[in-house]
């Protein structure tokens, strides 16, 4: 095993992440020192506020940075990850935040002083990345994990930044509980050929969705391609039956899920209200929309066993 030591490190930082907690400041400091302690010189950088972080990981490119990680939670490392695209310089992810599908996916998890410590050994992979185009064109954004369009963005949309510092994850299911009124909305998916209607779709390159429900076991972030799902009805009370599979993982043999995979998806709207998107957990606009693969789009720090995986 070869032990990597980086000489021009910098630790991007989100210093109101929730799994900061009252002691963000003294976690990181320990961090760096875990760090120092292996040989690497990392300087740590905190973020301003949203969107910061794209900025602050092209001005580390820009000033000749070896490896950039990132403490925080996907919203985050998503920023980080658009700074950073086409670019040489590795990403590695230090949990933190509300939550962290990227790290939950790689297996990296405990306590950053632990965490850095591990840094040295993990080993720099390039991986595709997914691109979004919505709005009709007007907004762009690359993702690393998943997109979302219909149910789950607009519960994206509904949940409070209050709450949702407070709650953490069951923001999003109290958020979620509101669409149990009315109906919601559907929209057409087109798939390789493929047309479905649905009121939530998937594009993932991971294999579960917020990190504890396995959604698109056909995802990796190894593959060139999404893992798609698709789930039809207007009925919100359907999902209740979707989540059970999800649950039980019988979701391949459920009427109204369709999952298969591919390198391009189209959204477009069936009516008049909008239906929203978003993005490694972040809203990202609304349809018309579309995904598409980006090949060999970024530099990840991964743990040697996440390369056992094969197709």
């Amino acid at each position: 095993m070869v032990i990597a030591t980086y000489r021009h490190a910098f630790l991007l930082y989100n210093p109101m992440a929730r799994g900061l907690g009252l002691w963000g400041t003294r976690q990181i400091d320990e961090a760096v020192d875990a760090l120092g302690a292996d040989g690497h010189h990392v300087s740590p950088v905190p973020t301003r506020g949203p969107g910061s972080a794209i900025d602050l990981a092209r001005d580390c490119v820009r000033q000749g940075a070896d490896l950039i990680l990132v403490a925080g939670g996907d919203g985050t490392v998503n920023e980080a990850a658009n700074g950073m695209i086409h670019t040489q310089a590795p990403l590695g992810v230090l949990p933190a935040g509300t939550g962290n599908i990227l790290a939950s996916e790689l297996g990296v998890t405990g306590p950053l002083k632990i965490l850095a410590r591990q840094v040295k050994d993990w080993v720099p992979r390039r991986i595709s990345a997914g691109r979004l185009t919505a709005d009709g064109g007007a907004s762009r954004r690359f993702f690393l994990m998943v997109a979302g369009v219909g149910l789950d963005a607009h519960i994206v949309a509904e949940v409070d930044p209050e709450v949702k510092k407070l709650l953490g994850k069951l923001a999003f299911w109290f958020a979620g509980l509101s669409r149990l009124t009315g109906e919601l909305e559907e929209f057409d998916v087109s798939v390789g050929g493929t047309l479905r209607p649905a009121s939530f779709a998937l594009a993932s390159r991971v294999r579960n969705y917020g990190g504890s429900l396995s959604i698109t076991r056909q995802a990796h972030l190894l593959r060139d391609d999404f893992g798609f799902a698709l789930f039809e009805g207007r009925s919100p009370f359907r999902y209740l039956g979707y989540l059970a599979a999800a649950l039980a993982g019988t979701l391949d043999r459920t009427e109204g899920v369709t999952l298969l995979s591919g390198e391009r998806a189209e959204f477009s709207a069936r009516g008049p209200d909008p239906v929203y998107v978003e993005v490694d957990g972040e809203l990202a606009g609304a349809l018309p929309a579309s995904v598409e693969i980006v090949p060999g789009a970024l530099t990840l720090l991964v743990p040697e066993a996440f390369l056992s995986w094969t197709t």
